[in-house]
């Protein structure tokens, strides 16, 4: 009796993507996290947070937003949308990936971890809405959306290299030094939802609940946490220089302090134009490609080889569709 294959098996067996695409589905996965991140600041900076004020419902008894909830309802569905958008671009990323010739399970794992971080993050979402929002659980949505990110780009660095056993292009110490930047940098961003629980823009006209601390006390520890990121940002350029590291290790770096100095101009222009909406949602990007690029920094330290050639990966493909008909036969 033939064994009995699941959807993407099948799929695998009659579609053999190229790494470009692998690589292309990979990058669209990072391109749709900062846009749900950017966008749910949407919802909340124009106070559309309870603009669907049941969930997974829009009303009571209606799925989709009624005329007379206005433009807040219609900004709050659209961006609960987007997260089937979302899925649907993790979703062809798992397939592309199961499908690739040689089979690399490491990529597939990682989209799967990307679904299921989706699916548990608008499960908070909902509990967001139905808990008045909750300055707590939109906290932890948006760090949640941000561990997103994170697997995104490892999956799209992962997409691009090879399967070798990781080797450090850094020494030692200066592998320790990217850690700290590295976890220095998630503190600032945990602090800075700390200042968003706190703050003016609540996410809704209504009075909600906030976290009792002053926000500008808490601003001035994420500015300090800034400072401290920058700094190790710059003593990690001039360590790499001084032991003249490969060129695709350092520039990454600049490519990092960069970022920061753009945002750090918005966070400036922000704070002393007393938030506004526009300029806050630029400073929500802003923490995105800060965080992509510190991540792209540590990724950069260690190589893992080149990707299979063309050729092999061509061979490889054309040696399962004779699997696959030797099946048929054997079945026929």
């Amino acid at each position: 009796m033939p064994k009995t294959l699941n959807p993407l098996e099948l799929i695998a067996r009659r579609w053999q993507p190229s790494a470009r695409f692998v690589e292309r589905a990979a990058l669209a996965a990072v391109v749709m996290s900062v846009v749900i991140v950017v966008t749910g600041g949407a919802v909340r900076l124009t106070e559309s947070g309870l603009g669907c004020d049941t969930w997974p419902k829009c009303t009571d008894g209606s799925l989709t937003p009624t005329s007379g909830m206005g433009i807040h309802g219609v900004i709050e569905f659209s961006n609960r949308m987007l997260t089937y958008v979302l899925c649907a671009v993790v979703g062809v990323v798992i397939v592309a990936a199961r499908s690739r010739t040689p089979l690399r399970r490491d990529l597939t794992r990682l989209g799967w971890t990307q679904f299921w971080i989706v699916m548990g993050n608008a499960v908070v979402g909902g509990i967001t809405v139905l808990t008045g929002l909750n300055p707590y659980i939109v906290g932890s949505h948006f760090l949640l959306a941000t561990v997103l990110l994170t697997v995104a780009v490892v999956t799209w660095q992962r997409a691009r290299e090879g399967d070798a056993p990781a080797r450090d292009l850094v020494s030692r110490p200066l592998r320790q030094l990217t850690w700290l930047l590295v976890v220095t940098t998630a503190v600032l961003i945990v602090v800075g939802a700390v200042v968003t629980g706190a703050g003016p823009h609540a996410g809704d006209a209504n009075e909600v609940h906030r976290i009792p601390l002053d926000w500008q006390e808490i601003t001035q520890l994420h500015v300090d946490f800034v400072y401290i990121v920058v700094g190790l940002t710059v003593a990690l350029w001039f360590a790499l220089r001084a032991v003249r590291a490969p060129a695709a290790v350092r520039r990454p770096v600049l490519e990092l302090f960069a970022a920061l100095a753009v945002q750090g101009v918005i966070g400036y222009v922000q704070y002393f134009m007393h938030l506004p909406e526009l300029i806050v949602g630029a400073h929500m990007f802003g923490s995105c490609l800060v965080w992509i690029a510190v991540l792209r920094v540590w990724l950069a330290q260690r190589e893992r080889g080149d990707l299979p050639a063309a050729g092999e990966g061509a061979e490889a493909g054309d040696e399962v569709s004779r699997e696959a008909e030797a099946v048929g036969v054997a079945a026929g």
